[in-house]
């Protein structure tokens, strides 16, 4: 039989309480030697368990319940434990989602990556460190020899990846399952984790398989894509002819909730409506019907086969679509001149934001990182304000500083004419009730012993608007304008979806008709049609009640999507801004490029086509700063000068500033009557 792991007609059931929930069936998959297979869909649809069930890691109450998973000829379903332990680690290795949970916090580095070498190997303590060292150089990580004393708390995010990486190849295996491995991080780090899998496929002929949500990820780096839903495979296909000639609904839905920077798509995202099919009932007709267009009776009353197009080319559907759905473009080129006509709401001047460092019994200040470094601009009534850049460099502490969550150490927040940044007691609980937050985690910030109704009407107790009744009703008003159902008001949190719990935190946020929200990294965490979803409520929402965002974000689609103006942060640093077409077209600081660059393009052509300046390296400490241009130390273009002075913010058009010595554009000159109006500040 071909391939090196042949899964067919895998089927997987979990116990519960309530019965039993069918999670995978009839999956059949085919990975090659040195082959990239993406496996994609929305939560839920049976993506991760089919990796794990490679494993044979699948929580207790769950089994295979029919199929083979086999691996050059041996049955991995049928083998013992015993077996299964010599197995792991040696022939297939896990990357999971989440490194911070799957690293011991209590062990150090050094010696987690050489215990399973150890095991499998039986090598000393020495040998293994040495071989901890090799691995850790082949994933690229800094300083290798100091890291082995380190605990997993003292890395970033990038820096942990890593070393989940070199722990599953210790022994060398022959195929990597890697699970949403960069679904937390920046763009930047994003591409130095996906570089490095491509540079291991091509060193040691290591078959991959890719489990993602992210469609720019399956495009630029895969070689064939299976897209499940519900449990089934709807469709698979060699990347570039899945995404030129799909032929699932599902797979054309997918790729058209997904926000495009090279498209320049500017109109109502494609969202999915309904959600998927309760997999603990018997499903006898195709899984997608209810939220198939193109769904017919026949749909409803039937489950597909496979329909064979090509040698690799399969699908489920009665109704095929050719291809993509037709791209919709529009820019926005007006939407400069409306938001310079509107007035001001937020002016933030000379902002600066820092944190002690405190050590010892005594809890003496040792130092202070530098969060935020001078910082200024405006935002206006109606307006998107995208706030992107690395993790740590300090745009989210900015959201949390116009909320009223962090008071500042210098400068001025101005919100419609007062100075908030000064605001104390009453009168800053006051002047809060305007500016409300979206949080990145919306369990986390949702309390779970609470009711939704509860939650959402707490800020009008608080602030003591109207009456009990009057409270409900405006919740219902709410919940309603963010598509759930009052009925709904009497669940806890953990009864909800992810996108649900967004809808949540957004109607909470609502509550007190604000004037301002800052969303922090909203969509983070989300299924791209959960995604298109909150983004396009968003938007409506705004339309409709004339609120500003202040859109926090790593990920600069979504960020181009929603944004009027853009801010790029690097270390406490506001290095550009600028509206999102001068910013996202025409850059002229060399970091705004590198982000660009790492952008994954839901293209497999353009992908492929791409060639892209990386930013290389981590982000600098926060509590000790670069001299002189703090991006110097990861810049292609570093000179002398960049070490000793800081670069002021020059214009490259009206609307359009950058700081930097060496910049990718040609300055203009404006005079300053004229600059004071639109710089920054």
């Amino acid at each position: 039989m071909p391939g090196l792991l042949n899964i067919e007609n895998l089927r997987i059931d979990f116990k519960m309480r309530h019965g039993q929930v069918r999670a995978v069936e009839d999956v059949s998959l085919i990975v090659e030697p040195g082959e990239c297979v993406g496996i994609v869909g929305e939560s839920g649809c049976g993506k991760t368990t089919t990796g794990l069930a490679i494993m044979r890691l699948l929580a207790g109450n769950g089994r295979i319940s029919a199929g083979s998973i086999e691996f050059e000829g041996a049955d991995l379903a049928q083998l013992s434990e015993r077996q299964m332990q010599t197995f792991r680690g040696n022939n297939v290795a896990l990357i999971p989602q989440d490194p911070l949970t799957s690293l011991n916090p209590t062990t150090k580095i050094g010696v987690q990556i050489g215990e399973g070498f150890r095991l499998h190997r039986g090598v000393s303590a020495k040998d293994a460190e040495k071989r901890a060292i090799e691995v850790l150089e082949m994933v690229e990580m800094p300083r290798p020899k100091e890291r082995l004393a380190q605990y997993p708390f003292e890395l970033s995010g990038g820096l942990r990846q890593r070393v989940m990486i070199a722990m599953g190849l210790v022994c060398e295996p022959k195929l990597l399952i890697a699970d949403e491995p960069t679904t937390a991080l920046d763009v930047t780090i994003q591409a130095q984790i996906l570089d490095i899998f491509d540079q291991l496929r091509t060193t040691l002929n290591m078959a991959v398989i890719l489990i993602t949500h992210d469609m720019g990820v399956i495009a630029g780096r895969t070689d064939r894509v299976v897209v499940m839903y519900a449990g089934k495979v709807a469709e698979e296909a060699p990347t570039v002819e899945l995404f030129k000639e799909m032929r699932h609904p599902y797979t054309q839905a997918l790729l058209a909730s997904v926000p495009s920077i090279e498209t320049a798509t500017k109109v109502k995202l494609r969202n999915i409506p309904g959600v998927p099919p309760d997999l603990s009932k018997v499903i006898t007709c195709c899984r997608f019907a209810p939220r198939c267009l193109n769904a017919t009776d026949e749909c409803r009353e039937q489950d597909p086969e496979f329909t064979i197009e090509s040698e690799q080319h399969r699908y489920a559907c009665f109704h095929p679509i050719d291809g993509p759905a037709p791209l919709e473009v529009q820019t926005q080129s007006d939407n400069v001149a409306r938001v310079l006509a509107a007035e001001e709401i937020v002016s933030v001047s000379g902002l600066v934001k820092e944190f002690p460092i405190r050590r010892g019994i005594l809890k003496r200040q040792v130092g202070k990182v530098h969060a935020v470094s001078d910082v200024s601009f405006t935002i206006h009534n109606g307006e998107t304000f995208g706030l992107v850049g690395e993790s740590g460099c300090g745009k989210t502490t900015i959201g949390r500083l116009i909320v009223g969550l962090e008071d500042a150490t210098a400068g001025q927040i101005i919100f419609e004419g007062n100075d908030v940044s000064r605001a104390r007691g009453s009168k800053a609980r006051a002047s809060r009730k305007d500016r409300q937050m979206m949080f990145q985690d919306p369990y986390s910030s949702l309390n779970p012993r609470m009711r939704v109704r509860e939650i959402i009407r707490e800020p009008l107790a608080v602030q003591h608007l109207g009456s009990k009744r009057e409270q409900n009703q405006r919740v219902d008003e709410l919940m309603l304008a963010v598509g759930l159902d009052p009925k709904a008001g009497e669940r806890h949190p953990h009864e909800f979806s992810g996108g649900q719990r967004q809808r949540i935190g957004l109607a909470r946020a609502l509550a007190l008709n604000p004037k301002l929200i800052v969303a922090d990294e909203p969509v983070s965490a989300l299924d791209v049609s959960i995604q298109a979803q909150i983004l396009n409520l968003m938007k409506e929402l705004q339309a409709e009640r004339g609120v500003s965002y202040v859109m926090v974000s790593h990920d600069l689609a979504v960020v181009y999507y929603m944004a009027d103006t853009i801010g790029v942060m690097y270390l406490g640093k506001l290095v550009e801004i600028g509206d999102a077409e001068s910013v996202f077209r025409t850059p002229a600081h060399p970091y705004t490029q590198g982000l660009l660059d790492a952008v994954p393009i839901p293209d497999p052509v353009e992908a492929r086509r791409r060639t892209a300046v990386r930013v290389a390296g981590e982000l600098p400490s926060a509590a000790n700063p670069p001299s002189g241009c703090r991006f110097r130390t990861r810049c292609p273009r570093v000179q002398d000068v960049c070490a000793t002075e800081e670069p002021p913010l020059d214009a490259f058009g009206i609307t359009h500033w950058a700081a930097c010595h060496f910049p990718l554009q040609q300055k203009v000159d404006i005079a300053p009557r004229d600059a004071s109006s639109v710089q920054p500040g």
